[in-house]
């Protein structure tokens, strides 16, 4: 029996990693947390069934187990959709008049920036979007 739990406990710190490295964007990482949990009951449940006999339901758990960890973990290809901003929506983004200086387009970006961005409480979206707003204006 002290078989069993060193396995359930092994599965349970795999699964605590794993959501630990969870960085995806966003109505992704949802999908992450909750397959890295129904996969670690579903190994788990196959280990106990394996050791109790039942084979045939231990080999089906864990089989789905180890599929749905695979799949949680692919990435969507394509997800990102690039893009191009106007001269006025990027100004319009960033706050700035028509005639700013790269000067004031790097000010406004920095000021904005300090709000939008992922580690400060906002989205990687409007991060993305500051960034491609910037990038705009500085190539013209």
């Amino acid at each position: 029996m002290s078989l069993i739990w060193l396995v359930l406990a092994a599965i349970a710190v795999w699964a605590l990693v794993r959501l630990g490295r969870q960085s995806e964007g966003p109505r992704r990482g949802q999908w992450r947390v909750a397959a890295t949990l129904f996969s670690a009951v579903m190994l788990g449940g196959g280990v106990l069934l394996a050791f109790r006999g039942a084979w045939l339901p231990a080999v089906g758990l864990i089989g789905a187990g180890l599929w749905l960890t695979v799949a949680s973990r692919q990435r969507v290809v394509g997800a990102r959709r690039t893009e191009t901003l106007s001269d006025s929506e990027a100004r319009s983004i960033l706050g700035v008049a028509v005639d700013a200086s790269p000067e004031a387009v790097n000010a406004a970006w920095r000021r904005l920036m300090g709000r939008a961005h992922p580690d400060q409480g906002g989205t990687e979206g409007l991060a993305a979007r500051l960034n491609a707003a910037r990038d705009r204006l500085l190539k013209r």
